[in-house]
């Protein structure tokens, strides 16, 4: 099986959106008490179990992310960019509801805002010439 790399621009794009979610998923995976202090998280004293919530969200970043590098459809694109939107858009509750305005959130939604942007853009055709 040959890695596919587009030759479209949008779709180059959306390419390197997904890219960025597995290598984050990988990140988040395999190196989680990083990614903790990374997200300024703590574990509590004698309980592991946010461990295991860490290391199934990287999989499912990495699951998310292989899907449209590894089939290269288009619909696969559209729910990539359809799940990050609905996390940047779950964010902003969070920042509205939950007293959660820091700069990391905000830091956290832009980089949402963008993995779902750029292949919802390709799906729908903003890149077309």
């Amino acid at each position: 099986m040959e890695l596919y790399f587009p030759e479209e621009f949008g779709e180059q794009l959306a390419f390197c959106s997904a890219a960025f979610a597995v290598l984050a998923g990988l990140v988040i995976m395999f190196a989680p008490g990083y990614s903790m202090r990374l997200f300024g998280l703590q574990p509590r004293e004698g309980r592991r179990d946010g461990y295991a919530e860490l290391r199934s969200t990287g999989g499912m970043y990495l699951a998310l992310g292989l899907a449209p590098i590894m089939l290269a459809q288009p619909n696969t694109y559209l729910v990539f960019g359809a799940a990050f939107a609905m996390a940047a858009f779950a964010r902003i509750i969070s920042l509205l509801s939950d007293k959660g305005s820091t700069i990391l959130n905000y830091l956290l939604l832009v980089v949402q805002v963008i993995l779902a942007a750029l292949p919802l853009a390709y799906v729908f055709g903003f890149f077309s010439a």
